[in-house]
């Protein structure tokens, strides 16, 4: 069963109280989603794997650690998942980036997939799929199928905010796939929505109703 790794930072938690927060506006809130991202893709990265290599500093050359060249990729799903991307590729500038579209139907609040592109070589490369929220699990799940599809084998999940229900539902059909999030919400309302969550991502995002 893949791992749910809650990232309690002091500086993430801070962070997302501000975004919660229904007073934050587009400009901040954008501004916040991104920093957060950032940190959790400092999170997510720990267990990349190290190699030697020779460096020449001012004072010796000296043997010292870089990253062993696994190749990583970053896949928003649209689009509140583009929210999170310019945080996780600040802190990991050579990952490509895929996108997976998916709208939430309003009446049965089941995902439907429009689009989707993606690098050549998935099959080489650990993702890191990103989307705010894990509500119903629905998309993340659909997302999940469509990279596995195409070749995906080694796969990571990480959003902000996440219910119970999402993350079992994301664990019985992806056991495979690691789980990181920056809070566990008590649940879901009776139209779909995180408690306490944070409104509808997309929406505050962009500036849209």
């Amino acid at each position: 069963m893949g791992q749910v790794h809650v990232m309690d930072h002091p500086l993430i938690q801070h962070k997302l109280t501000i975004i919660r927060d229904k007073a934050t506006g587009t400009k901040v809130f954008r501004e916040v989603a991104d920093e957060i991202a950032m940190l959790m893709a400092y999170e997510i990265t720990r267990d990349l794997e190290l190699e030697d290599t020779m460096v020449e500093t001012p004072v010796v050359t000296a043997k010292a650690k870089t990253l062993s060249g696994k190749k990583l990729g970053v896949v928003p799903i649209l689009r509140a998942g583009l929210g999170m991307v310019e945080g996780v590729v600040n802190m990991i500038p050579a990952a490509k980036v895929g996108h997976i579209g998916m709208y939430r139907d309003e009446t049965t609040f089941e995902p439907v997939e429009y689009f989707i592109k993606m690098p050549s070589d998935i099959s080489e490369r650990t993702l890191i799929v990103v989307d705010p929220m894990l509500a119903t699990g629905g998309s993340a799940i659909l997302a999940m199928d469509a990279l596995k599809k195409r070749g995906a084998t080694n796969i990571k999940f990480m959003c902000m905010v996440a219910a119970p229900e999402g993350v079992k539902a994301l664990q019985e059909k992806h056991p495979d796939v690691d789980i990181y999030i920056a809070a566990l919400d008590e649940g879901l309302n009776e139209d779909g929505y995180i408690v306490p969550g944070l409104g509808d991502a997309g929406d505050r995002l962009f500036g849209t109703k």
